[in-house]
């Protein structure tokens, strides 16, 4: 739509079609100024886009500047660019011809204040940014999430004010769909628009789009980011300009285009509108961020497919399908040249079929389905992850702005050769080499502050505690979170070690030493000493003994892997002595009165405490106290059956007490006089955590055993579920190996007896030869008795 200075393009946010036939109408134009929708404050970030090192897809990224200051924000946008979006088109335009460029959307500090009322967001501080909790753009910026067919502002998120105040938008692409005989909006746009190369398609949509609004209810947020698009037109024609492009959302059009209305009203509307500094940068982006199942708003689904129609020159569907191929051939699957024509052809018979001009998305797909794929969705999956949404990463210049923190991490990482791409990347890190233990240093500091860059996974079998396994995987949202965290501080180990401080004022003494581990694990020596010394204080005034008993574990793995990592421990060892030492003078009071959920809940700290002391029976003189005062506790009356069989347990195991003594105890625990619900808790508590105790004690199994078969029906029926649950977590080896020998004890412990005569295969001459010499051993034996 144009009038003599004045030319409005509406595009479609991440139209191929678009893009291309908006840089045709450039090239006719020549325009002297472009204005382009997008938040004001990025102005000064366009020269940017003449870098070749600026690799689409990326976004802009803004955030209110007090975010960066310490008082954490409340909101963060995104302005995603692909290369196929008519908006990066006309940026790449503009630099390469030397023509000012200008956005012209209502800025995002006006958008930042107006949510400062709303509750809590991805920048307050609280925790790591959720990808589908980080805001898109708000309706109409031209770059929103505007639904399948995101054209203008169809479809936008429904966190607009728009929205809030009930105002019910239109699908504009729809109607016209509709109107046209389809019943696919998509569909209807790839038709009229994706798939025409010859004819631009701005009029066209322009006098559609002037149509839909005239039935349309009016949008109070639409009026007012129009009223200040308007405001930024009449500020261009103002200075002199002759040749005005103006690249919005094709909703906007009509309200651009023509005859502008009188600006006192646009300025009325824009009074009193309330603003916060914004800062914007440039970030990476990914094509999955820009797909609908990724988190972001609704996107377009099938980037890698508007990538490949905008750069493919020509025979864009064989081209695709070559390239399906290639990938599917990466992946070891037998695909030979004919399938590929075979494809192709199927492709062009199933858009004759359905009347279409050109095979799009929908026929390839199903040609690749039958064709390629050979009827296999797991396969079709693979092609929809890796070609069909792509998993391109794009890339900013290292001197575009950034928080000070971004910039070290990005330095740090060139340093210790960690990319972040979009792909999953496996790291198995060798502690003992100095650049693997700054990695895993970096990534454990990155996690303090919310980024998780990587995530620990088990180790591989055979590996020590030298080692570290991890997944590596970059997602956009990450510029969010290292911008909250900046608050911290400027270097990831002075924000990592802030924000461990600030986070140990407050918390649990369970949450303090994890988070003391942590400090070990990241190699932050200053925050050590402050959450230690809060450990001990809130320590020194817990009653609770399973608090107490919970803080064990990370405090006792942290004392014994500590110098693999050449961290200093020697505080901890205080700190753990007085902690155990509370847990044993409070550990009598604590196992009695309690019900079956909390003494199963004990039981489990019970465990944890022992299993950690025994870690640092070598260290510390810890674990014979803790033995002794189980010792004391094993005997008493008034302990839950469940804690008294598993204390049994732990001092059979330590060695503290003998299999004698052991089998006494559990005998007596399984007499007539013992309630039976009770017995069944004793059994568990003895039996949980393997069977193997069954297999090779015969004794006990037939213990048991007796205990079980002597059992009334009714009172067999009760305790049947506990049984169940003890003999459920063993493994189904050890289950089948106590079912065998149960199988040879026989009814009541007795051996079965067998009809056949095991004596009687025996050779009478050899086993002549034997009795002589035995007769003398048992003589010898006689004699000496």
């Amino acid at each position: 739509m144009s009038t003599d200075r004045v030319h409005v393009f509406g595009i479609r946010h991440h139209g191929p079609g678009s893009a291309r036939a908006l840089v045709r109408a450039l090239d006719e134009l020549k325009p002297d100024v472009i204005l382009v929708e997008g938040p004001p404050e990025a102005d000064g970030l366009v020269a940017l886009a003449a870098d070749e090192r600026l690799e689409p897809p990326v976004a802009l990224l803004a955030y209110p500047t007090n975010a960066a200051k310490g008082e954490h924000g409340r909101t963060a946008s995104f302005w995603p660019f692909a290369v196929f979006s008519p908006e990066w088109q006309a940026l790449r335009w503009a630099v390469a011809h030397d023509v000012p460029l200008r956005f012209c959307d209502l800025p995002a500090g006006h958008r930042f204040a107006a949510r400062a009322a709303e509750p809590a967001g991805p920048l307050d501080g609280t925790g790591p940014v959720d990808p589908a909790a980080v805001e898109a753009p708000p309706a109409g910026t031209g770059l929103e999430p505007a639904g399948p067919a995101a054209v203008g502002d169809a479809e936008p998120d429904d966190t607009t004010p728009a929205s809030a105040e009930g105002e019910l938008r239109v699908d504009p692409i729809a109607g016209l769909a509709q109107a046209a005989g389809y019943d696919d909006p998509e569909r209807w746009w790839e038709d009229v628009i994706e798939h025409r190369r010859d004819v631009p398609p701005f009029a066209a949509v322009a006098e559609a789009m002037a149509a839909v609004r005239e039935a349309a209810p009016a949008i109070t947020e639409d009026l007012v980011r129009e009223a200040y698009m308007r405001q930024v037109l009449r500020a261009a024609l103002k200075e002199g300009h002759q040749r005005i492009a103006v690249v919005c959302g094709a909703w906007h059009v009509p309200a651009l285009a023509g005859d502008l209305p009188p600006a006192k009203d646009d300025a009325a509307l824009l009074k009193g509108l309330p603003s916060v500094p914004a800062t914007v940068t440039w970030v990476p982006w990914t094509h999955g961020r820009l797909a609908s199942w990724s988190g972001y708003g609704a996107g377009v689904t099938a980037p890698g497919w508007y990538h490949h129609l905008f750069t493919a020159e020509d025979s864009p569907v064989e081209r695709w399908l070559v390239g399906v191929a290639g990938v599917l051939r990466d992946e070891d699957l037998p695909v030979s040249s004919a399938h590929v024509i075979e494809s192709a052809r199927l492709a062009d018979t199933l858009a004759v079929l359905r009347g279409r001009p050109l095979p799009g998305l929908a026929e390839v797909t199903e040609a690749t389905r039958a064709v390629l794929c050979e009827g296999d969705d797991t396969r079709l999956e693979l092609v929809q992850r890796k070609v069909v949404v792509g998993e391109r990463l794009g890339a900013v210049p290292p001197d575009a702005p950034a928080v000070p923190l971004a910039r070290d991490l990005d330095a740090t990482a060139r340093r210790l050769k960690l990319a972040q791409q979009a792909l999953v990347s496996d790291h198995d890190l060798d502690l003992r080499k100095p650049t693997d233990l700054e990695r895993s240093r970096l990534l454990h500091r990155l996690r303090l502050l919310g980024v998780g860059w990587g995530t620990p996974v088990q180790r591989k079998s055979g590996k020590g505690t030298f080692w570290e396994s991890w997944q590596l995987q970059w997602h956009p949202e990450y510029a969010v979170d290292l911008v909250a965290a900046s608050a911290y501080g400027t270097t990831v180990e002075r924000a990592a070690t802030a924000k461990v401080v600030e986070t140990s004022a407050d918390a649990d003494l369970a949450t303090l030493t994890g988070l003391l581990e942590s400090c070990l694990l990241a190699q932050l020596p200053d925050a050590q000493p402050a959450v230690l010394r809060t450990l001990s204080d809130r320590a020194a005034l817990d009653t609770d003994v399973a608090q107490l008993m919970a803080a064990v574990p990370a405090l006792a793995r942290s004392l014994r892997y500590g110098d693999v990592r050449g961290t200093s421990t020697d505080a901890l060892a205080e700190v753990l002595t007085g902690l155990v030492t509370r847990i044993r003078l409070g550990l009598p009071g604590a196992l009695t009165g309690l019900d079956d959920d909390a003494a199963r809940a004990m039981r489990e700290h019970l465990d944890a405490t022992h299993d950690a002391l025994n870690l640092l029976a070598d260290r510390l003189p810890l674990r014979a106290e803790w033995l002794d005062t189980l010792a004391r506790l094993v005997d008493r009356a008034d302990l839950p059956g469940l804690l008294a069989g598993r204390l049994l347990r732990l001092l059979r195991d330590a060695g503290t007490l003998d299999a004698d003594a052991a089998e006494l105890r559990l005998a007596r625990a399984l007499t007539v006089g013992v309630p039976p619900v009770t017995a069944a808790g004793y059994v568990e508590g003895f039996l949980s955590g393997g069977g193997l105790l069954l297999v090779h004690d015969e004794a006990l199994l037939t213990l048991t055993d007796r205990w079980l078969a002597g059992l009334a029906p009714d009172v067999f029926t009760a305790v049947l579920p506990l049984l169940r649950r003890t003999f459920a977590a063993f493994a189904a080896p050890e289950r089948r190996a106590v079912g065998e020998q149960v199988r040879r004890l026989g009814a009541g412990g007795a051996r079965p007896k067998s009809d056949v005569d095991e004596l009687g295969e025996l050779d009478p001459v050899r086993v002549a030869r034997v009795l002589p010499t035995l007769e003398l051993l048992l003589a010898a034996g006689r004699g000496a008795r």
